[in-house]
């Protein structure tokens, strides 16, 4: 496993319980708003900290630690996750995956073998302008809308979560992720916060009466809607 960042103790990352946050390395997009540029852009030039170090704290503070969340960069890239999962699976922790839903083969395989008990999937915008956010002049969504079908379908607990850029989200785009998404059971429109860690420097959030405006527009279409860092 390329494991760039440990964070030990989280509140904030699985909800309701005490979890570590694993962060690994790589991406397949280019998120102007990504505040984990290092891990997408840099990967193989940040410090890799050993599986086993991660998997020996792990033991030492079960009960203590609820849960793990692996994050990114994209972690369905790691080829030996599924590995990985079964050993934190072994220490008798409930496994977040968080995942941009470009593997859906793999997502299935973990709901499958019971290795992820909660996914967090990012949709990014509605699928005519998934191209622009991730960094691209065009992109095929088949995969995307692979893995939103699959959630939909509610075989594993799952929310959905965006980031509100003022700039890309626009009262249409909403709509269109309202239609497309319609029946999920939770999604959450994050904060958008500026820094120098992002990818792209100038991007705006989405201020919270629009971005409550936005809830409206979706709810009538989603069990849950709420807002995260507002």
């Amino acid at each position: 496993m390329h494991i760039c960042g440990l964070e030990k103790m989280s509140l904030v990352d699985f909800d309701g319980l005490v979890a570590t946050t694993i962060f690994t390395g790589g991406c397949n997009f280019r998120c102007g708003f990504c505040h984990n540029s290092a891990l997408v852009l840099e990967s193989n030039n940040l410090p890799v900290i050993d599986e086993e170090e991660v998997l020996s704290y792990l033991q030492k503070r079960k009960g203590i630690i609820d849960g793990v969340c692996v994050s990114g960069g994209e972690p369905t890239l790691q080829k030996d996750l599924p590995e990985f999962l079964g050993k934190l699976k072994s220490l008798g922790y409930k496994i977040k995956l968080d995942t941009n839903g470009t593997n859906p083969d793999l997502i299935k395989q973990f709901v499958s073998d019971k290795l992820v008990d909660y996914f967090a999937m990012d949709i990014k915008n509605d699928r005519q302008n998934y191209a622009k956010i991730i960094g691209f002049n065009e992109y095929d969504t088949k995969k995307v809308e692979e893995s939103v079908e699959f959630f939909l379908s509610k075989k594993v607990d799952y929310e959905f979560r965006t980031t509100l850029i003022y700039e890309y989200h626009k009262e249409k785009n909403i709509i269109d992720i309202a239609e497309w998404i319609g029946g999920a059971k939770k999604y959450y429109l994050q904060k958008f916060r500026d820094g120098e860690n992002c990818i792209n420097q100038g991007l705006t959030a989405v201020e919270q009466p629009l971005a409550e405006e936005y809830v409206k527009i979706l709810t009538p279409k989603i069990e849950k809607v709420a807002l995260r860092g507002y």
